[in-house]
């Protein structure tokens, strides 16, 4: 595993990760509350996310997906491969990856939030689809064995972590040789207030 490296300024990593646990684990028990961020279907469909993909995926997954970006296309997944999915959240992008990868192939979401991993986990015993496997764990340190991954997917989480050089540190650890990674997120190049 990586030596998690301190973040650049002082930072109560602890309480970041208990807000972030607490909003996703609302997201999670009641997408239909209103947050301060877009979610549902709806970003889905307007991020690029196609139609016939979603509409074969759990739609509770769907409800709970707050990402910022499509990244399919980038990650350019074929049958057979193994995709590790960081802050897999309630599993949309872990689901629709194993639409991609197939009955041969693998997807592993890790994700901190129980309510979250619950559900996911839930929705994937429902629909009976073995080749997704939820984990708890950091983004900042993968519960994940070295060169394990052809692929790995994000969608709007590294900017969650106070550990970001880590976060693709242990992204580099579990790809294998000529591994892909694949992230939609957002940056600032403005210093935020607490």
């Amino acid at each position: 595993m990586t030596t998690i490296l301190k973040p650049v300024q002082t930072l109560n990593v602890d309480e970041l990760r208990s807000k972030v646990k607490d909003i996703y684990r609302q997201v999670a028990e009641t997408p239909e509350q209103e947050y301060h961020f877009e979610m549902g279907r709806p970003l889905a469909e307007r991020l690029g996310y196609e139609v016939a993909d979603l509409n074969k995926i759990p739609q509770e997954a769907i409800a709970s997906f707050a990402g910022v970006g499509y990244h399919f296309d980038l990650a350019n997944l074929k049958e057979g491969e193994h995709v590790v999915d960081l802050g897999s959240g309630s599993g949309m992008d872990s689901f629709i990856a194993a639409l991609k990868v197939g009955f041969e192939g693998a997807v592993t979401g890790i994700d901190m939030t129980d309510a979250q991993l619950n559900k996911a986990t839930r929705l994937r015993s429902r629909e009976d689809i073995p080749q997704i496997a939820f984990k708890k764990g950091f983004i900042e340190d993968l519960p994940m064995k070295d060169a394990s991954a052809d692929v790995v997917i994000s969608n709007g989480v590294i900017n969650l972590s106070a550990y970001k050089r880590s976060v693709f540190e242990e992204a580099a650890r579990v790809l294998k040789p000529a591994g892909r990674l694949a992230i939609s997120d957002i940056v600032t190049e403005i210093q935020l207030s607490e």
